[in-house]
């Protein structure tokens, strides 16, 4: 009896410190980019960091509700937590509130909820429970157009609220898929259209069209595995229509400030005085960003005593840019320890996934991991001017209940799936 007592407690605690580690050292930054004064009143409601440390307070309880629910729960119901969480999307184009341009958010008393956080876990889930199906072949195109569509909604729908930073997340579910079976040629239509559009933005579709025409019909005629004259035509056509449809994009369809985000992100810009006018205007946050960043040295300015996260140089610092807070104070060690739990996080997620019983246990662990990984990355690269600037927030590290509270779902979801291993044995 005690035996089986202590399988239903066998949580991975090396998953678990590592989530408590990013969570309080991110609270800890939170902390540093929030406070003003001498005097901090740490349950000062009025402050980020006040309404953050209630929020974690608060998340040790929901911890302890997911640990404490079967497991199989999660899978039985994985359609309905779904469609719950689809329309309390929807719902969002009637009663949501606009917060910087994006109706993202429900107003609830003096607190505002952001579904699309929790969407993301949802998705995980349906998409779990679908390819886990014994009528699913992930390889058959029908399969593959339905999880489509199962990943498609949520983005639509989060498209439309003018919340492209989370949209791109969704992309995440392109490993989970390819891990369970995804024909390879996908990856490679998926890098190849990438390198195009950067190419073409670049250096125009002109060149790119050229610069394509060559590589294919050289890899025709040179290449051991030659492929039919038809397949290298269509290739080609499709490159060049790529090259020519991404200029059109950029220039007819993008709005001004994310033409211009790009535009800084490539260096397309040449003009000194129009770079000056971007650095003062839309890109002021990545600028001061990086300067931060870069003032932090190797070992930093040491806690609470960065002069531009006190000086409040960078606007919102404790959201989205919170990683310029680690490097300014934390200098290089301290950014590269985030770095380093991250990477650990998302790799153990991974391991155990691969240890899994069900597809449903290990779809849901690829998902997770996908998930982080892509909030990591692009999060990071944005906040040091190696990606355009997106708005996503770092996870368990960025102020805000929702993001929180939704990564905490996701993550003790997989912990509860896989402390339940044995019992699908």
């Amino acid at each position: 009896m005690v035996r089986e007592t202590n399988r239903h407690f066998k949580f991975d605690w090396i998953t678990i410190i590592l989530f408590l580690l990013l969570v309080g050292f991110g609270y800890l930054n939170i902390l540093s980019a929030s406070h003003s004064g001498s005097v901090i009143n740490y349950f000062d409601l009025s402050q980020p960091y006040g309404k953050q440390l209630i929020f974690i307070f608060l998340t040790f309880g929901l911890i302890v509700v997911l640990l404490a629910i079967d497991a199989k729960f999660y899978e039985r119901f994985s359609s309905i937590i779904y469609i719950v969480s689809m329309l309390s999307l929807v719902g969002l184009f009637l009663f949501g509130k606009n917060v910087n341009g994006a109706t993202s958010w429900y107003a609830i008393g003096g607190m505002t909820i952001q579904p699309s956080e929790f969407a993301k876990m949802a998705t995980a889930l349906a998409v779990a429970k679908y390819i886990s199906d014994l009528n699913t072949n992930i390889k058959d195109l029908k399969d593959q157009i339905k999880t489509l569509i199962l990943i498609a909604i949520p983005a639509v729908l989060v498209l439309l609220q003018n919340d492209t930073g989370s949209t791109i997340v969704y992309g995440a579910f392109f490993f989970v898929l390819y891990r369970e079976g995804l024909p390879k040629y996908y990856l490679t239509i998926g890098i190849s259209v990438i390198l195009v559009s950067i190419l073409s933005l670049k250096f125009g579709a002109i060149a790119t069209s050229i610069i394509a025409t060559i590589l294919i019909i050289g890899f025709h005629f040179i290449s051991k595995r030659k492929l039919h004259i038809f397949q290298s035509l269509l290739i080609l056509i499709a490159t060049i229509g790529i090259s020519f449809g991404v200029k059109f994009f950029y220039q007819s369809i993008l709005k001004p400030h994310q033409q211009d985000r790009i535009s800084l992100w490539l260096r397309l810009e040449k003009d000194p005085v129009k770079l000056e006018q971007m650095k003062k205007t839309f890109a002021y946050n990545l600028n001061e960003s990086e300067k931060a960043i870069s003032s932090g040295g190797v070992t930093g300015k040491g806690f609470m005593e960065g002069t531009r996260t006190t000086g409040k140089f960078v606007p919102e610092q404790h959201t989205d840019y919170i990683f310029s807070t680690v490097g300014e104070e934390w200098g290089f060690l301290g950014s590269a320890f985030v770095v380093v739990l991250f990477v650990l996080l998302i790799m153990r997620i991974l391991h155990l996934a691969e240890q899994q019983k069900t597809q449903f246990s290990r779809v849901y662990g690829y998902g997770v991991a996908s998930i982080i990984f892509i909030h990591f990355l692009i999060n990071i690269g944005m906040v040091m001017g190696l990606i355009p600037t997106i708005g996503i927030p770092l996870p368990m590290f960025s102020y805000g209940g929702s993001g929180l509270w939704a990564f905490t779902i996701l993550l003790f979801i997989f912990i509860k799936l896989d402390s339940n291993k044995i019992n699908e044995w």
